[in-house]
């Protein structure tokens, strides 16, 4: 696979503070990976996105994203990198309260000068939403208003799909869909970087867990776990029965 992401002794110290949030953390992501990140709160993975996806700059150190060194780029360049590049999932959703949900899909591709409509409407309908497409975000349910905000991540493309704790604010099960999507999501090409708190989903969905503390990535296992390797047969099984 090609390297996508890379963090070299990345160091970031926040003003005033005594320990850094990242101590001298170094990264190798490649593209279609789906790689989960834990650790306790405070422990740096939040971080870790922020200055992958070029919204905070390290104190020391280097992130290049696609072959593009991010400390190249100006604040400018940064807003068109993300834009491009990057789509976000987040643990609260940040959706628009006065634009229905198709219209805060739109949001990326208005901003890139694009009409992109069709493409909204073909996410809604492959996440399981064409039907809230009119409703705004007061009427949906928090699981459709996450599925609402990956087809706004989504909705240009991105090289690499950052996801901060997207099932925090979800019920079980509302939970289990929202990662049963980003699955699909990754057996269909995308990249994806998770944080997450919860060690089960982690090692369900990824195919590799980074442990992080205290600034530190203190592991990084690659997993194939039976669970994992039975959902694929069951899934490609379904695909061979339906045609």
């Amino acid at each position: 696979m090609n390297e996508l992401v890379r963090m070299v002794d990345v160091t970031k110290v926040y003003q005033g503070g005594i320990t850094g949030a990242l101590n001298g953390v170094s990264l190798s992501v490649d593209s279609g990976e789906f790689t989960a990140i834990m650790g306790p709160s405070g422990s740096g993975k939040s971080t870790m996105l922020n200055l992958i996806a070029g919204l905070d700059r390290p104190t020391s150190g280097a992130v290049t994203v696609g072959g593009t060194d991010l400390a190249r780029l100006g604040e400018t360049g940064l807003a068109r990198f993300r834009r491009d590049h990057v789509g976000f999932v987040f643990q609260f959703f940040y959706l628009l309260p006065n634009l229905t949900a198709l219209e805060n899909v739109l949001i990326p591709s208005q901003l890139k000068g694009t009409s992109a409509t069709v493409r909204a409407r073909d996410l809604m309908h492959t996440l399981g939403i064409a039907d809230i497409a009119d409703r705004f975000p007061a009427r949906l349910s928090g699981g459709q208003q996450q599925r609402v905000a990956i087809a706004r991540a989504l909705i240009n493309r991105p090289t690499l799909l950052l996801a901060d704790e997207p099932t925090g604010a979800l019920d079980t099960h509302s939970g289990e869909q929202v990662m049963d999507l980003l699955g699909q999501l990754n057996r269909d090409g995308q990249t994806i970087l998770l944080v997450t708190h919860d060690a089960k989903l982690a090692t369900r969905y990824a195919a590799r867990v980074l442990s992080v503390v205290d600034g530190e990535i203190v592991d990084d296992a690659r997993l194939e776990t039976a669970e994992r390797a039975a959902a694929e047969i069951i899934r490609v099984r379904g695909e061979e029965a339906s045609r």
